[in-house]
């Protein structure tokens, strides 16, 4: 079994105090290197106060440090880790702006403007806490105007109060909105990352269960592939020949039979030696055809022992019977083309349901047809179906080839098209200079040409036979 990848399930807010940690500690690095650079401007823009606002910046610094250095213990708030910093440049700029004059004071107003908009861009936090530092500077200005105020309100409102004012309440929507921006998209990422987990699982199961599946059709193949006569049992038996099989899936519908069987004698007759070959396409292909199969060949078995078979035509009327019985109400069936061979008389009897049997002499196209009858399809008529019987004097070079009807009806070539059986004879008879197996791959170079980049439409059978 495949070990499924858990993720384990990660809570919103705890994402969202992760990357809120992650951005206030830079935040407040940057507090610590740019609050004491800011002090050349003061010496600049008010020498008067330089040393008292130094100090401040200093001390501000040193606290902003030690959270920073410490911050790990805020890991769990990490509102705390910008909430000192700007409580107390708050409370800093608080005592610049009301100490200096109107001159000073318009170019500090934008330290404060920079205050406000740099927390607004990276602080996620609640709205109470920006309420706060908002809150703590205005006490801090009202504070400091009192203690050394110099400038009337309307002074201090004019030159940059109501700015610095109106900067402050945009900034607490800035911090709220993207706040809750990176709160959905926590939330969209982590319903995604789970959706993706679930997804996984289901894949997981999906190809355990596809494995199985594939476990399942592969061991019915060897099943089938059992059930097939080996190459070795036929060849002491033919010695020119080729079994061209193609499956469409793992398993096939079409399937080949061979026996060796002697005549039973009559009237102080010698026993004959025939072998006897066939091609048979059961209804479908892959696992219904393949069980199909396995039915057929079961019976066909049956028909080397059966007294009332004596010819390809009694083993058809057989297996038609057998399997009508097996299968009941069922009306699934095969089409099959039977021949037996007596090589020492060279002679051969011949039976088909649907599928002829071809014989190419001299390059001379011969065609023996089959009977329009389908073994099993109908079972009202089983006992009443008779095939017929053909027998065929061969000569030396004969080529007889029996199939199912994969090869021809086959999709390809310039437009789509089927293979069709007139193309199917004609390449038969182009073909005998070569040898039997010379034939095969013929076949197959012809099939897999015509075929191209379509996928095989049914299963392939084809059984060839030289005299």
């Amino acid at each position: 079994m495949a070990k499924i990848n858990q993720i384990t399930p990660v809570d919103w807010k705890t994402e969202l105090k992760a990357a809120a940690y992650k951005y206030h500690v830079l935040i407040a690095w940057v507090a610590v290197g740019m609050d004491p650079l800011w002090a050349i401007g003061d010496y600049y823009n008010s020498p008067l106060h330089f040393t008292d606002f130094l100090i401040f910046r200093l001390v501000v610094t040193f606290i902003t440090l030690l959270v920073v250095l410490f911050r790990k213990k805020f890991i769990d708030h990490p509102e705390i880790i910008v909430l000192i910093p700007f409580v107390g440049i708050s409370i800093q700029n608080a005592y610049m702006f009301n100490v200096m004059n109107i001159s000073e004071l318009q170019k500090h107003t934008f330290a404060y403007i920079a205050l406000f908009i740099g927390g607004g861009m990276f602080v996620l936090w609640r709205p109470i806490y920006s309420i706060f530092v908002v809150v703590i500077s205005l006490i801090a200005n009202v504070v400091f105007f009192q203690l050394f105020g110099q400038l009337s309100v309307g002074d201090v409102l004019i030159n940059g109060g109501l700015l610095i004012l109106s900067v402050a309440l945009f900034t607490i929507l800035l911090i709220h909105t993207r706040t809750n921006l990176t709160k959905k998209e926590i939330i969209s990422r982590l319903a995604l990352a789970e959706s993706n987990n679930q997804l996984e699982q289901k894949n997981v199961i999906i190809e355990e269960k596809n494995k199985d599946i594939r476990d399942s059709i592969n061991y019915a193949q060897r099943i089938q592939q059992a059930i097939l006569p080996p190459s070795e049992k036929i060849d002491l038996v033919l010695k020119d020949y080729f079994i061209f099989f193609k499956p469409k899936d793992i398993v096939s519908g079409d399937f080949y039979w061979h026996a060796a069987v002697q005549t039973t004698p009559q009237d102080g007759k010698p026993k004959e030696n025939i072998v006897v070959m066939a091609a048979v396409d059961c209804t479908g292909h892959g696992v219904p055809g393949a069980l199909m199969s396995i039915i057929g060949s079961t019976i066909l078995n049956q028909t080397t022992t059966a007294a009332a078979v004596n010819s390809p035509a009694d083993a058809l009327g057989f297996l038609n019977r057998e399997i009508t019985k097996t299968l009941n109400s069922i009306k699934d069936g095969m089409d099959i083309a039977l021949c037996a061979i007596n090589f020492e008389k060279k002679e051969l009897q011949y039976a088909g349901a649907n599928n002829p049997l071809y014989l190419v002499r001299q390059k001379q196209f011969i065609e023996i047809k089959a009977d329009k009858l389908a073994i099993g399809a109908d079972s009202e008529d089983a006992h009443v179906k008779e095939f017929t019987n053909h027998v065929v004097k061969l000569e030396k070079g004969d080529s007889v080839y029996l199939f199912t009807d994969g090869y021809a009806d086959q999709f390809g070539g310039p437009f789509g098209k089927k293979f069709k059986y007139k193309k199917f004879q004609q390449l038969l008879i182009e073909i005998q200079d070569n040898t039997m197996e010379e034939q095969k791959q013929i076949l197959n170079f012809h099939f897999e040409q015509w075929k191209g980049e379509l996928e095989q439409v049914d299963d392939i059978l084809v059984i060839g036979i030289r005299i």
